[in-house]
Protein backbone atom coordinates (compact mmCIF):
# COMPACT_ATOMS: atom_id res chain seq x y z
CA UNK A 1 0.00 0.00 0.00
CA UNK A 2 1.22 3.57 -0.67
CA UNK A 3 1.62 6.35 1.48
CA UNK A 4 -1.31 8.10 -0.42
CA UNK A 5 -3.33 4.84 -0.51
CA UNK A 6 -2.20 4.78 3.68
CA UNK A 7 -3.11 8.21 4.16
CA UNK A 8 -6.49 8.53 2.77
CA UNK A 9 -7.48 4.67 4.56
CA UNK A 10 -6.64 6.55 7.82
CA UNK A 11 -9.09 9.60 7.03
CA UNK A 12 -11.88 6.70 6.16
CA UNK A 13 -12.04 5.49 9.09
CA UNK A 14 -11.26 8.63 11.47
CA UNK A 15 -14.17 10.00 8.92
CA UNK A 16 -16.24 6.66 9.94
CA UNK A 17 -15.31 6.77 13.91
CA UNK A 18 -16.34 10.78 13.72
CA UNK A 19 -19.59 10.28 11.92
CA UNK A 20 -20.44 7.45 14.33
CA UNK A 21 -19.77 9.39 17.26
CA UNK A 22 -21.74 12.18 16.17
CA UNK A 23 -25.15 9.41 15.08
CA UNK A 24 -24.75 8.59 18.83
CA UNK A 25 -24.23 11.94 20.27
CA UNK A 26 -27.69 13.44 18.24
CA UNK A 27 -29.87 9.73 18.73
CA UNK A 28 -28.55 10.49 22.75
CA UNK A 29 -29.74 13.76 23.01
CA UNK A 30 -33.31 13.10 21.08
CA UNK A 31 -33.95 10.25 23.46
CA UNK A 32 -33.44 12.37 26.05
CA UNK A 33 -35.18 15.29 24.64
CA UNK A 34 -38.36 12.67 23.99
CA UNK A 35 -37.84 11.01 27.34
CA UNK A 36 -38.25 14.20 29.06
CA UNK A 37 -41.24 15.09 27.28
CA UNK A 38 -42.80 11.86 27.84
CA UNK A 39 -41.83 12.67 31.89
CA UNK A 40 -43.78 15.62 32.05
CA UNK A 41 -47.32 14.42 30.91
CA UNK A 42 -46.53 10.76 32.91
CA UNK A 43 -45.42 12.57 35.97
CA UNK A 44 -46.97 15.96 36.82
CA UNK A 45 -46.43 17.69 40.14
CA UNK A 46 -48.35 16.24 43.01
CA UNK A 47 -48.50 19.49 44.69
CA UNK A 48 -49.08 22.77 42.61
CA UNK A 49 -46.49 24.88 41.43
CA UNK A 50 -45.93 28.74 42.97
CA UNK A 51 -43.94 32.08 41.81
CA UNK A 52 -41.36 32.40 44.45
CA UNK A 53 -37.74 34.27 44.67
CA UNK A 54 -38.64 34.76 40.66
CA UNK A 55 -38.79 30.78 39.87
CA UNK A 56 -41.15 28.21 39.86
CA UNK A 57 -41.09 26.50 43.57
CA UNK A 58 -43.35 22.95 44.01
CA UNK A 59 -45.12 22.33 47.12
CA UNK A 60 -47.56 19.56 48.82
CA UNK A 61 -49.99 20.13 51.12
CA UNK A 62 -52.10 17.89 52.84
CA UNK A 63 -54.38 17.63 55.84
CA UNK A 64 -55.68 20.88 58.13
CA UNK A 65 -54.65 22.34 61.54
CA UNK A 66 -52.02 23.91 63.22
CA UNK A 67 -48.92 23.88 64.25
CA UNK A 68 -48.24 23.08 60.02
CA UNK A 69 -45.30 20.57 60.11
CA UNK A 70 -42.70 21.16 57.17
CA UNK A 71 -40.67 18.86 55.93
CA UNK A 72 -36.99 19.39 54.43
CA UNK A 73 -35.48 16.53 52.60
CA UNK A 74 -31.66 15.47 52.20
CA UNK A 75 -29.25 16.74 49.87
CA UNK A 76 -30.38 16.13 46.69
CA UNK A 77 -34.03 14.38 47.38
CA UNK A 78 -37.05 15.81 46.67
CA UNK A 79 -40.72 16.20 48.10
CA UNK A 80 -41.05 12.17 47.09
CA UNK A 81 -38.95 11.31 49.97
CA UNK A 82 -41.81 11.52 52.29
CA UNK A 83 -44.45 10.14 50.59
CA UNK A 84 -44.82 7.02 53.25
CA UNK A 85 -45.04 9.68 56.21
CA UNK A 86 -46.62 13.02 54.75
CA UNK A 87 -49.89 11.26 54.66
CA UNK A 88 -50.13 9.58 57.64
CA UNK A 89 -49.11 12.94 59.32
CA UNK A 90 -51.71 14.65 57.39
CA UNK A 91 -54.10 12.93 59.24
CA UNK A 92 -53.51 14.84 62.27
CA UNK A 93 -52.30 17.92 61.20
CA UNK A 94 -51.61 20.69 58.34
CA UNK A 95 -48.40 18.50 56.51
CA UNK A 96 -46.07 20.20 53.94
CA UNK A 97 -43.22 19.67 51.49
CA UNK A 98 -41.43 20.95 49.01
CA UNK A 99 -38.29 20.80 46.15
CA UNK A 100 -35.49 22.88 47.06
CA UNK A 101 -34.45 24.75 43.94
CA UNK A 102 -33.22 22.73 41.37
CA UNK A 103 -34.99 19.28 42.50
CA UNK A 104 -37.96 17.72 41.98
CA UNK A 105 -40.41 19.92 40.06
CA UNK A 106 -38.67 23.39 40.86
CA UNK A 107 -36.48 25.51 38.74
CA UNK A 108 -32.62 25.84 39.62
CA UNK A 109 -31.46 28.42 41.23
CA UNK A 110 -28.06 30.34 40.66
CA UNK A 111 -27.67 31.84 44.21
CA UNK A 112 -25.12 29.90 47.01
CA UNK A 113 -27.01 26.91 48.21
CA UNK A 114 -26.15 27.53 51.53
CA UNK A 115 -28.33 26.32 54.69
CA UNK A 116 -28.96 30.18 55.15
CA UNK A 117 -30.35 30.82 51.70
CA UNK A 118 -32.14 27.66 52.00
CA UNK A 119 -33.96 28.76 54.98
CA UNK A 120 -34.78 32.19 53.51
CA UNK A 121 -36.20 30.78 50.39
CA UNK A 122 -38.16 28.23 52.33
CA UNK A 123 -40.06 31.56 54.30
CA UNK A 124 -40.81 33.39 51.12
CA UNK A 125 -42.06 30.05 49.72
CA UNK A 126 -44.40 29.31 52.57
CA UNK A 127 -45.29 33.10 52.43
CA UNK A 128 -46.17 33.07 48.96
CA UNK A 129 -48.35 29.99 48.73
CA UNK A 130 -50.06 31.01 51.85
CA UNK A 131 -49.11 28.42 54.46
CA UNK A 132 -48.87 30.11 57.46
CA UNK A 133 -47.41 28.93 61.01
CA UNK A 134 -46.41 27.91 63.47
CA UNK A 135 -44.14 25.12 62.44
CA UNK A 136 -42.52 22.14 63.26
CA UNK A 137 -39.77 21.50 61.01
CA UNK A 138 -39.10 17.98 60.16
CA UNK A 139 -35.53 17.67 58.51
CA UNK A 140 -33.28 14.52 57.18
CA UNK A 141 -29.46 14.49 56.89
CA UNK A 142 -28.54 18.07 55.08
CA UNK A 143 -31.74 18.92 56.17
CA UNK A 144 -30.95 19.55 59.68
CA UNK A 145 -28.99 22.07 58.69
CA UNK A 146 -31.58 24.03 57.25
CA UNK A 147 -34.01 23.86 59.86
CA UNK A 148 -31.33 25.19 62.39
CA UNK A 149 -30.95 28.22 60.49
CA UNK A 150 -34.68 28.62 59.35
CA UNK A 151 -35.11 28.22 63.67
CA UNK A 152 -32.59 30.97 63.92
CA UNK A 153 -33.44 33.51 61.62
CA UNK A 154 -37.66 32.96 62.07
CA UNK A 155 -37.82 31.87 65.86
CA UNK A 156 -40.86 32.94 66.56
CA UNK A 157 -42.28 31.02 63.70
CA UNK A 158 -40.86 27.84 64.96
CA UNK A 159 -42.66 25.49 67.80
CA UNK A 160 -40.89 22.60 67.53
CA UNK A 161 -38.57 19.99 65.32
CA UNK A 162 -37.74 16.37 64.36
CA UNK A 163 -34.31 15.77 63.01
CA UNK A 164 -34.57 12.56 61.14
CA UNK A 165 -30.55 11.12 61.37
CA UNK A 166 -29.59 14.86 60.45
CA UNK A 167 -25.75 15.43 59.64
CA UNK A 168 -23.89 17.04 62.79
CA UNK A 169 -21.86 20.48 61.75
CA UNK A 170 -18.82 19.12 63.07
CA UNK A 171 -18.81 16.52 60.35
CA UNK A 172 -18.37 19.60 58.19
CA UNK A 173 -17.55 22.62 59.27
CA UNK A 174 -13.53 22.18 59.67
CA UNK A 175 -13.01 20.58 56.80
CA UNK A 176 -9.60 18.27 56.70
CA UNK A 177 -7.76 18.30 53.43
CA UNK A 178 -8.78 14.65 52.38
CA UNK A 179 -12.82 16.35 52.83
CA UNK A 180 -11.40 19.51 50.72
CA UNK A 181 -10.58 16.79 47.68
CA UNK A 182 -13.77 14.68 48.35
CA UNK A 183 -16.13 18.06 47.56
CA UNK A 184 -14.13 18.58 44.49
CA UNK A 185 -14.57 15.29 43.62
CA UNK A 186 -17.93 15.25 44.50
CA UNK A 187 -18.16 18.44 42.44
CA UNK A 188 -16.71 17.07 39.09
CA UNK A 189 -18.43 14.11 39.15
CA UNK A 190 -21.60 16.39 39.82
CA UNK A 191 -20.69 18.05 36.45
CA UNK A 192 -19.83 14.68 34.36
CA UNK A 193 -23.31 13.21 35.48
CA UNK A 194 -25.41 16.54 33.68
CA UNK A 195 -23.82 16.02 30.71
CA UNK A 196 -24.00 12.39 30.55
CA UNK A 197 -27.70 13.36 31.59
CA UNK A 198 -28.13 16.05 28.27
CA UNK A 199 -27.25 12.75 26.13
CA UNK A 200 -29.49 10.46 27.39
CA UNK A 201 -26.90 8.06 29.03
CA UNK A 202 -28.41 8.80 32.88
CA UNK A 203 -31.66 7.76 31.85
CA UNK A 204 -30.38 4.57 30.13
CA UNK A 205 -28.65 3.65 33.53
CA UNK A 206 -31.71 4.53 35.37
CA UNK A 207 -34.05 2.04 33.14
CA UNK A 208 -31.72 -0.83 33.54
CA UNK A 209 -30.65 0.24 37.09
CA UNK A 210 -27.15 -0.23 36.25
CA UNK A 211 -24.04 1.83 37.23
CA UNK A 212 -20.23 1.74 36.16
CA UNK A 213 -17.69 1.44 38.42
CA UNK A 214 -16.72 4.68 38.92
CA UNK A 215 -20.44 5.52 39.90
CA UNK A 216 -20.04 2.60 42.37
CA UNK A 217 -20.82 2.03 45.83
CA UNK A 218 -22.22 5.39 46.76
CA UNK A 219 -24.54 5.54 43.46
CA UNK A 220 -25.87 1.80 44.63
CA UNK A 221 -26.73 2.75 48.06
CA UNK A 222 -28.76 5.85 47.28
CA UNK A 223 -30.68 3.76 44.86
CA UNK A 224 -31.09 0.91 46.94
CA UNK A 225 -32.66 3.27 49.61
CA UNK A 226 -34.76 5.02 46.74
CA UNK A 227 -36.00 1.25 45.53
CA UNK A 228 -38.10 1.15 49.22
CA UNK A 229 -40.76 3.80 47.43
CA UNK A 230 -43.69 2.40 46.34
CA UNK A 231 -43.28 1.68 42.41
CA UNK A 232 -45.78 4.90 41.15
CA UNK A 233 -43.14 6.92 43.08
CA UNK A 234 -39.56 4.84 42.13
CA UNK A 235 -41.03 5.58 38.31
CA UNK A 236 -40.82 9.43 39.12
CA UNK A 237 -38.03 9.56 40.84
CA UNK A 238 -36.49 8.02 38.06
CA UNK A 239 -37.61 10.47 35.50
CA UNK A 240 -36.64 13.49 37.62
CA UNK A 241 -33.52 12.48 38.23
CA UNK A 242 -32.59 12.01 34.41
CA UNK A 243 -32.75 15.50 34.40
CA UNK A 244 -29.04 18.01 33.81
CA UNK A 245 -30.86 20.47 36.14
CA UNK A 246 -30.44 18.09 38.81
CA UNK A 247 -26.62 17.28 38.87
CA UNK A 248 -26.32 20.77 38.21
CA UNK A 249 -28.29 22.34 41.35
CA UNK A 250 -26.14 19.14 43.49
CA UNK A 251 -23.15 20.61 42.09
CA UNK A 252 -23.91 23.84 43.98
CA UNK A 253 -25.18 21.99 47.54
CA UNK A 254 -22.40 20.15 47.64
CA UNK A 255 -19.92 23.46 46.81
CA UNK A 256 -21.56 25.32 49.47
CA UNK A 257 -21.22 22.14 52.10
CA UNK A 258 -18.75 23.52 54.65
CA UNK A 259 -20.67 27.26 54.62
CA UNK A 260 -23.80 25.39 55.22
CA UNK A 261 -22.48 23.79 58.06
CA UNK A 262 -20.46 26.72 59.83
CA UNK A 263 -24.15 28.53 59.21
CA UNK A 264 -25.60 25.34 61.32
CA UNK A 265 -22.96 25.09 63.89
CA UNK A 266 -23.38 28.84 64.42
CA UNK A 267 -27.13 27.93 65.63
CA UNK A 268 -25.73 27.05 69.65
CA UNK A 269 -28.89 26.34 71.35
CA UNK A 270 -32.87 26.17 70.26
CA UNK A 271 -34.05 26.99 73.95
CA UNK A 272 -36.36 25.10 75.04
CA UNK A 273 -38.49 24.18 71.79
CA UNK A 274 -39.61 20.53 71.98
CA UNK A 275 -37.18 18.57 69.58
CA UNK A 276 -36.80 14.85 68.89
CA UNK A 277 -33.57 13.66 67.02
CA UNK A 278 -33.89 10.23 65.45
CA UNK A 279 -31.07 8.30 64.73
CA UNK A 280 -30.43 5.09 62.97
CA UNK A 281 -28.88 2.16 64.69
CA UNK A 282 -25.74 1.96 62.08
CA UNK A 283 -23.42 5.00 63.25
CA UNK A 284 -20.11 4.56 64.73
CA UNK A 285 -18.29 6.90 66.51
CA UNK A 286 -17.87 10.03 66.31
CA UNK A 287 -21.16 9.62 64.89
CA UNK A 288 -23.20 8.32 67.14
CA UNK A 289 -21.76 10.43 69.94
CA UNK A 290 -22.58 13.69 67.41
CA UNK A 291 -26.49 12.18 67.17
CA UNK A 292 -26.70 12.19 71.12
CA UNK A 293 -25.43 16.11 70.69
CA UNK A 294 -27.83 17.31 68.86
CA UNK A 295 -30.19 16.39 71.29
CA UNK A 296 -28.69 18.70 73.47
CA UNK A 297 -29.38 21.94 71.40
CA UNK A 298 -32.87 22.07 73.43
CA UNK A 299 -33.25 21.71 77.10
CA UNK A 300 -36.21 19.42 76.29
CA UNK A 301 -34.51 17.36 73.23
CA UNK A 302 -34.19 13.64 73.21
CA UNK A 303 -32.64 11.19 71.34
CA UNK A 304 -34.34 8.18 69.95
CA UNK A 305 -32.07 5.51 68.28
CA UNK A 306 -34.65 3.70 65.55
CA UNK A 307 -33.30 0.09 65.51
CA UNK A 308 -33.33 -1.76 61.97
CA UNK A 309 -32.49 1.82 60.48
CA UNK A 310 -29.98 2.98 57.73
CA UNK A 311 -29.56 6.40 57.16
CA UNK A 312 -33.08 6.53 55.40
CA UNK A 313 -35.35 6.14 58.46
CA UNK A 314 -38.28 7.89 57.00
CA UNK A 315 -38.04 4.80 54.50
CA UNK A 316 -37.02 2.43 56.69
CA UNK A 317 -39.20 2.62 59.49
CA UNK A 318 -41.95 5.63 58.41
CA UNK A 319 -44.30 4.98 61.80
CA UNK A 320 -41.13 5.86 64.16
CA UNK A 321 -41.01 9.57 62.43
CA UNK A 322 -44.75 9.62 62.30
CA UNK A 323 -44.62 8.82 65.91
CA UNK A 324 -41.83 11.19 66.58
CA UNK A 325 -43.79 14.63 64.95
CA UNK A 326 -46.93 13.36 66.49
CA UNK A 327 -44.95 13.99 70.16
CA UNK A 328 -43.68 16.92 69.05
CA UNK A 329 -46.94 18.11 67.57
CA UNK A 330 -48.96 17.08 70.55
CA UNK A 331 -46.02 18.95 72.89
CA UNK A 332 -46.68 22.12 70.58
CA UNK A 333 -50.05 22.33 70.76
CA UNK A 334 -49.57 22.28 74.72
CA UNK A 335 -47.33 24.74 74.98
CA UNK A 336 -49.97 26.97 72.78
CA UNK A 337 -52.77 26.27 74.99
CA UNK A 338 -50.38 26.48 78.45
CA UNK A 339 -48.07 29.14 77.43
CA UNK A 340 -49.46 31.28 74.59
CA UNK A 341 -46.92 33.93 75.31
CA UNK A 342 -44.03 31.67 75.76
CA UNK A 343 -40.44 33.04 75.30
CA UNK A 344 -39.01 31.00 72.93
CA UNK A 345 -35.46 32.63 72.93
CA UNK A 346 -32.62 30.67 71.05
CA UNK A 347 -29.33 31.35 69.45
Amino acid sequence: MTQGNRNQSDTMILVTLLGTLAVVLVSGFVYQITGTWRDRNRFPPPGRLVQSNERWMHIRKAGEGTPTVVFESGMGASCMSWTQVQPQVAQFSSAVSYDRAGHGWSEAAREPRTARQLAQELHALLDAAGVPGPYVLVGHSFGGYVNRAFAHLYRDAVVGMVLVDSIHPAEWETPTLEQVRLIKMCSRYASIAAWLARLGLVRVCLARAAFGVGVASAARRIAGEIRKLPASELAAVRGLWSQPKNFMSLRQYIEALFVSAAQAGAVTSLGDLPLVVLSGDHHASPYSEWQRDLAQLSSRGRQLVACGCGHWIHLDRPEVVIQAIREVVGAARSDSELEPNRNKKFG
